[in-house]
């Protein structure tokens, strides 16, 4: 229902915007052009302070202790929004020179998901980190550490196999192993928050084992914190 309603409001800020512009063209069609055309980062920033508001408010509101429910719940939108959006941008890019290609790393909104399998960070049932996975950890904390305009919601998550408490604790150790070794590679420990949501948020079937791997992950929200907030605001009001 959730998705139905997203896909909606996306469609809707983007048609929304190009049935109003030209008609408020149209109407100051005797004034220079330059007067009465939008910028395409302020048509950008029409379709981000509505659609992305509203999206917001749902997905934020109930959600927030989710990576994707942090980085929506922390948008801004509007000229704001497109400014810290580049940021992101490149740093989703850098991520992924770190992380490689085992970690799934998207943009999304104003800020950045990535996507563990639990697989290459933990031995199953274990909350500790395989060895193998500290190399690129490191590559991550580093490129974290030499920016500290973002936040970040470290989110634990486990398949159905097994007590639901023992899941959740599990989900929880998870998140706090990948937390600690950030910390301890020198990210600000009050930038990082984590969770464990044990089973409750399955992204597959978790019928099959292909589901079940696919649950067991470790997912981070990163997104802009208030020194980037008024740095983005900043910029786009000197560019008015």
């Amino acid at each position: 229902m959730k998705t139905s309603i997203i896909t909606y409001l996306l469609c809707f800020g983007l048609v929304a915007p190009s049935l109003y512009i030209p008609s408020q063209a149209q109407t100051s069609s005797k004034k220079k052009t330059t007067k009465t055309k939008l910028k395409k980062t302020q048509s950008g920033a029409l379709i981000g302070a509505g659609a992305g508001a509203v999206i917001g408010g749902i997905i934020g509101k109930n959600n927030r202790n989710t990576a994707i429910g942090a980085i929506i719940g922390a948008t801004v939108g509007g000229a704001t929004g497109a400014i810290i959006g580049q940021s992101m941008d490149k740093k989703a890019e850098k991520l992924r020179q770190d992380l490689g290609p085992d970690t799934k790393v998207e943009r999304v909104g104003e800020g950045v998901k990535l996507t563990m399998n639990d697989q290459l960070l933990f031995d199953f049932g274990s909350a500790k980190l395989r060895p193998e996975t500290l190399g690129n950890l490191r590559k991550m904390a580093a490129t974290l550490k030499s920016d500290d305009h973002t936040n970040l919601l470290i989110e634990g998550n486990t398949d159905n196999v097994g007590s639901e408490a023992f899941n959740k604790t599990l989900s929880e150790q998870r998140a706090a192993a990948v937390s600690n070794f950030l910390v301890s590679e020198g990210v600000a420990s009050n930038r990082v928050k984590l969770i464990g949501l044990g089973e409750a948020n399955p992204i597959a079937s978790n019928a099959s084992e292909t589901g079940r791997q696919q649950n067991r992950r470790v997912e981070i929200g990163i997104f802009a914190n208030e020194k980037l907030k008024q740095q983005a605001a900043q910029s786009a009001f000197n560019a008015q």
